[in-house]
């Protein structure tokens, strides 16, 4: 029987509830369990696929061509656990699955109520993670204890817990204990009051997870435990994870986190191998060299938009025991500044995906700045049609080239729409999304880098090269290296006669991990640690 454990927050967002589902599921996995996590979000948009990255943050694409929450990609870097569609359901996906099945008439006939008809359909929901191979689902609710959202979920999890059996079922509540500075003083009323609140509803937590900016003390722990009726050892402190996020799971394991769950679910297991973990850990803080890279983007200002992208860059950085320095900077700054006062002295430059115009003229400039100054360069999505639009203007006299998405009646279309999205026109899922076959010219960087001919890579996009510039863009010398071959769509391009030049139609950051550093993200960090070496200023 699978065993769950339901993650809740309390006194405010941004806590890391994904961070921390994470975290526990790496322990578990290195006690030899198999386990899938799963996120609960309480928003009505059906997925986040339609949503602003300024107020969600990415939108993350698992292989079976989902877009779902970015939590998903810290359960893919820190586990080996299977991320699909199933792993992050919305109260938007709840509520159209129930007005379907109210259509078709399942229901004979009786009024569809919030208990029992929209609760079973969200335990029905986590029960999709139950399998003969699975031995702990971890399912995160996202949002906060008391928001009026996220009350439907907290009822659906206290049913789960109260019909699945007690000791199948753990509860962890992650809260703050907020430090006053003026007063100099930790707190532990709010955690109470949040406890309070989840235990009106119906569940009690059997573990708490304290965020923490200041060490908590054993007289806060065993007040806590006191007032929120826990045993002392089922306070967990966790203070803010320093030098880096992957310090997380070793935080908790030293307070005994993974055996206590183990011994709450009857779990027996070896003790917790962390060997390689530790291992990564060791490369990412002793580096022996570093390199700057700049992400260019329109989304700077906020973290999560390029979470995967950052985490990546970090990753290729282990490869090469290199630490990354990610000069964060604003495709409209370009514009408006000039691309030398924004880019001089970098040693590698990515830009990433979006949509829309917003920036785009920066991100083409960037990469005109790559290409001149032979900066290793790194085009992602949106940031390789940048790249083909600026060597089609630039290199190849192709006046005023562009993509239809950016201006529709441009002369030269050298990215154009997909024909498969024509006589599209809703905007939910119904992008090209997912993995796809990706066949490598022989003797390519791209070929190179990943050690075989066809890779299986992520997709997120409406727009592609427009295989009637393919032929001129060769002969100036930009490449198409990666072809999905039954379709004949251009997936990789790249210069030859340039140090590191790579554009791909992919999304190569959603299946990097520090234990596996991404091939593309490993070279891309390698040429930047060349010209580092060699000196070379841009």
């Amino acid at each position: 029987m699978t065993k769950h454990i339901f993650v809740t927050g309390g006194v405010c967002s941004s806590l890391g509830k994904g961070l921390n589902c994470a975290a526990i599921g790496l322990l578990l996995e290195s006690r030899g369990l198999k386990v899938r996590l799963q996120k609960l979000d309480p928003y009505v948009n059906v997925d986040p696929g339609t949503m602003n990255p300024y107020e969600h943050g990415e939108v993350y694409v698992t292989e079976d061509g989902a877009e779902t929450d970015l939590d998903l990609g810290h359960y893919t870097r820190f586990t080996n656990a299977v991320v699909d569609r199933d792993c992050n359901i919305t109260t938007g996906g709840i509520y159209r699955n129930v007005l379907a099945k109210e259509r078709r008439g399942d229901f004979l006939g009786k009024t569809v109520q919030m208990i029992p008809h929209v609760t079973d359909e969200i335990i029905a929901a986590i029960h999709k993670l139950d399998a003969p191979d699975v031995d702990v689902a971890i399912t995160e609710i996202g949002g906060t204890v008391g928001d009026i959202e996220a009350l439907v979920f907290l009822e659906a999890i206290r049913q789960f817990g109260q019909e699945y059996r007690r000791e199948n079922v753990l509860f962890i509540h992650l809260t703050l204990v907020p430090y006053l500075r003026a007063a100099r003083e930790l707190k532990t009323k709010p955690t109470q009051h949040s406890v309070a609140t989840l235990r009106e509803i119906g569940i009690f937590p059997d573990i708490l997870i304290c965020r923490t900016e200041k060490p908590i003390g054993e007289d806060h722990i065993k007040k806590i435990a006191l007032f929120c009726n826990v045993d002392p050892e089922c306070v967990i402190e966790e203070l803010d994870a320093k030098p880096n996020i992957y310090r997380i799971p070793v935080m908790l394991h030293n307070q005994g986190l993974d055996t206590l769950i183990c011994r709450r679910l009857g779990l027996d297991t070896p003790e917790a191998d962390l060997s390689e973990w530790h291992r990564m850990l060791s490369r990412l803080e002793n580096p022996e060299a570093n390199v700057e890279v700049a992400v260019v983007g329109k989304y700077i200002s906020r973290q999560s938009a390029y979470e995967s992208i950052y985490e990546a860059l970090q990753h290729g950085g282990l490869a090469n025991r290199t630490s990354v320095q990610v000069r964060r900077t604003e495709a409209e700054e370009i514009e408006a500044d000039g691309v030398e006062k924004a880019l001089a002295g970098v040693d590698g430059i990515l830009v990433p995906g979006g949509f829309g115009t917003r920036g785009v003229e920066g991100k083409i400039a960037a990469a005109r700045y790559a290409r001149r100054n032979g900066i290793p360069y790194f085009g992602i999505c949106l940031g390789m049609q940048a790249a083909v639009i600026e060597f089609g203007r630039n290199a190849c006299g192709l006046k005023n080239a562009n993509s239809t998405e950016l201006e529709r009646g441009t002369p030269h279309p050298v990215i154009s729409l997909l024909e498969e999205q024509r006589d599209v026109d809703d905007k939910g899922g119904t992008m090209r999304l997912g993995a796809q076959p990706c066949a490598l010219a022989e003797g390519s960087k791209a070929r190179l880098a990943y050690g075989q001919e066809v890779v299986q890579e992520r997709h997120r996009h409406r727009y592609e090269f427009n295989n009637a510039y393919r032929e001129k863009l060769a002969d100036c010398g930009m490449l198409c290296t990666g072809v999905h071959a039954e379709r004949n769509l251009v997936e990789v391009v790249e210069i030859a006669e340039h140090p590191w030049f790579m554009g791909v139609q992919f999304h190569p950051e959603f299946k990097s991990k520090p234990t596996a550093p991404h091939p593309l993200f490993a070279a891309f960090i390698e040429a930047a640690r060349r010209r580092r070496g060699n000196g070379t200023e841009g």
